[in-house]
């Protein structure tokens, strides 16, 4: 259920750009952004990091996209986002010794902490392919394509990377 929650802003946006094309779809990202960490907010009264971060993204990016009316801003979105997740996970390793896959998923995983490092390491490159597939497509591809691409090119990638980490960790995860 989170993993269609945490879709529904990219549920929304192309939606709305199949229908009214990508400057209204981009309003509408940003609404709908905004109404998840109302809805965060309000519900669970803290806002993880991540979710602040893509709302301040999306914010700047599609708000330059609305203002200059120019869709390079909104297509650079998943990239900087992307880049930027991949640069929080590192630095937070290594330069504040902290671990933040670990951090997020240590209470349903038990793992040494060699392999949280790989995992972390996995995590921050599979973030920064992401981010260079999405200039790839931006650069190469039409609008339209670079959309469907956003959704389910990255949400398939996505999956992907998380099955083949499974099929990965089950050699360290302990029988309980």
């Amino acid at each position: 259920m989170k993993f269609l929650f945490d879709l529904f802003p990219i549920i929304l946006f192309f939606a709305a750009f199949k229908v009214w094309g990508i400057f209204t779809a981009t309003a509408v990202a940003i609404a709908a952004t905004l109404a998840q960490v109302a809805w965060v907010a309000f519900r669970h009264r803290k806002v993880d990091t991540m979710l602040w971060v893509s709302l301040g993204v999306i914010v700047v990016f599609g708000g330059a996209t609305l203002v200059l009316h120019d869709e390079k801003f909104i297509q650079w979105k998943p990239t900087v986002l992307y880049w930027l997740f991949a640069i929080g996970l590192l630095a937070a390793r290594y330069a504040f010794g902290k671990n933040l896959i670990e951090k997020m998923m240590g209470k349903q995983l038990t793992l040494p902490h060699p392999v949280w490092d790989k995992l972390n390491v996995a995590w921050a490159l599979f973030f920064a392919v992401l981010g260079i597939a999405n200039l790839y497509v931006v650069h190469n591809f039409t609008e339209s394509q670079w959309v469907n691409f956003k959704l389910f090119g990255t949400t398939g990638a996505m999956v992907v990377f998380i099955i083949l980490q499974s099929l990965w960790l089950t050699k360290y995860m302990k029988d309980e």
